[in-house]
């Protein structure tokens, strides 16, 4: 098994991706224009398009997130860059999990709980392979060097774009702050009751600050901050990284 296929079972890498599919680049429709404030004639639609392309071309953001994956709580806490390079933690019922990635190799470390609970999910026996993985990095297969999940920033705003039928004719909220930087709100509520709210910067780019999904099956919130800063992501030591093949029960 490799290091982004044990992510994937984990769960969390969905989180974010969960939390903004409501919204994203539209159609361009005109919900909630006017010729006010800092994005004066543009509607609520315009606005999430522009904040989801200023978000994709920002060299790198930090992620954090909270919510709920089929029922269960889930942690995010994140930093990517477009250069695949990528450090983090992902937090899930009674287990944790480092991430790291360096270019085309991906990493996690992560304690006996979180391994028991993957090899069980996988259906594998453990036969003393958890005592071996706990507390050392396991690497992705090197047939499967690509990126994706979590640790692939353009993939978690790629679902922004996934349906955007979903996204067309948001609404303008009032202006906030986000961790004291100001931002505007974009509303959307689907008829199952479920609301999504995003919060776009209004001074310099328009970036995503944070998205809430509100009710629905998978409710929670992912923050994004630190625009643009270096990710420092290096190699762990070869004698702390273990052959993915132990995974295999």
């Amino acid at each position: 098994m490799s290091a982004k296929k044990v992510l994937v079972l984990f769960g969390a890498v969905t989180l974010g991706v969960s939390v903004l599919a409501g919204c994203g680049e539209g159609g361009g429709g005109s919900a909630g224009s006017d010729d006010k404030g800092p994005f004066a004639g543009k509607s609520a639609d315009e606005i999430a398009a522009a904040a989801v392309k200023a978000t994709r071309d920002a060299e790198s953001v930090h992620i954090t997130g909270a919510g709920k994956q089929q029922g269960q709580e889930m942690k995010l806490d994140f930093s990517v860059d477009n250069k695949d390079n990528c450090t983090g933690t992902l937090t899930g019922p009674e287990a944790e999990a480092d991430v790291l990635q360096v270019g085309q190799a991906v990493y996690v470390r992560a304690d006996k709980a979180f391994w028991e609970n993957i090899l069980k999910a996988q259906g594998a026996s453990s036969d003393g392979a958890v005592d071996k993985l706990a507390g050392k990095w396991v690497k992705s297969d090197a047939d499967e060097a690509g990126t994706e999940g979590m640790c692939d920033k353009q993939a978690v705003v790629a679902a922004l774009d996934s349906d955007k039928s979903e996204r067309e004719g948001m609404k303008k909220g009032k202006e906030t702050e986000v961790d004291g930087e100001s931002a505007l709100t974009l509303t959307k509520k689907a008829e199952n009751g479920e609301e999504f709210i995003l919060y776009v910067a209004t001074e310099g780019e328009p970036y995503i600050l944070k998205a809430v999904n509100k009710g629905g099956e998978n409710p929670g919130e992912t923050t994004l901050t630190d625009y643009n800063k270096k990710v420092d992501a290096e190699e762990p030591p070869a004698d702390e990284v273990v052959d993915p093949k132990q995974l295999q029960g």
